[in-house]
């Protein structure tokens, strides 16, 4: 496991460089570079979350190891099937870093096998799965919405500078920011939903604390706010954009703080 490990990142940290690298010189090589890489290390990071099922004999997130690396992994999944519906060459640059960080980080965290088999492990693995693959998309709109900001910012001082002609038009931006909310808001809504009755069935009860409980119905309602204020209000543009970026700041702050 040690081996897929050590691949994976690897394969996530040569696509990182080649895709900063080729937002920075316009080369087609180095993009296929990256392509090529986050392919490959998405293969070998599948495999290693198979194999450490197979080692646990559950899910891939019971301990703060695996919680990231499955992070990781949701990212990099998310991120793949954009590349394929929008074929946005650059998004890369600003998704996968968080991947890799994520990845990074689990390796200096403990890989010790919990002998206790998590009780009603069901509701457990739709809890964690949902919330881990809505987290990840709303990961997307935090890359997506980085460059919408930037190019509005560009066009709104009239120099348009180098990124304003390599990244994509103000309305695809907002598009995939839409589309990401979409499906993401809803994934942690049920994950929510889930995680309540997971609770529930496990202590009879569910508990209110910050730790656990507060941060992440703080986030849950930024990005309840912008899901309806698209719908009711029309909130598009810069201002989804900001609610987008500083809502994931917030997720990776209750996330942190959820899982210690």
């Amino acid at each position: 496991m040690k081996i897929l490990f050590g691949i994976t990142l690897f394969c996530y940290f040569i696509s990182m460089v080649k895709y900063f690298s080729y937002l920075a010189v316009r080369k087609r090589m180095l993009f296929i570079i990256a392509t090529a890489s986050i392919t490959a290390g998405f293969v070998f990071h599948t495999a290693l979350l198979v194999a450490r099922s197979m080692e646990t004999g559950h899910g891939p997130y019971t301990t703060t190891f695996e919680y990231y690396a499955f992070f990781s992994w949701a990212t990099v999944l998310v991120y793949l099937i954009a590349e394929i519906r929008y074929k946005i060459k650059d998004l890369g640059s600003f998704v996968i870093p968080i991947a890799f960080i994520s990845l990074a980080y689990s390796f200096s965290l403990s890989r010790y096998v919990s002998t206790t088999v998590p009780i009603v492990q069901f509701w457990l693995t739709i809890h964690r799965t949902l919330s881990f693959i809505g987290y990840a998309t709303l990961a997307l709109t935090f890359g997506a919405g980085i460059m919408y900001i930037i190019q509005e910012s560009q066009l709104k001082s009239r120099h348009l500078g180098t990124f304003y002609y390599r990244l994509p038009s103000l309305e695809i931006l907002d598009e995939i920011n839409k589309k990401a909310v979409d499906i993401g808001f809803p994934l942690i809504t049920l994950g929510f939903i889930s995680g309540i009755i997971w609770a529930w069935q496990r202590d009879g009860y569910f508990s209110l604390d910050f730790k656990r409980t507060l941060l992440m119905i703080i986030t849950w309602s930024i990005y309840g706010t912008l899901f309806f204020g698209r719908i009711m209000a029309g909130w598009r543009g810069k201002r989804a954009a900001r609610f987008v970026v500083y809502g994931f700041m917030v997720v990776i702050i209750a996330y942190i703080v959820h899982i210690y």
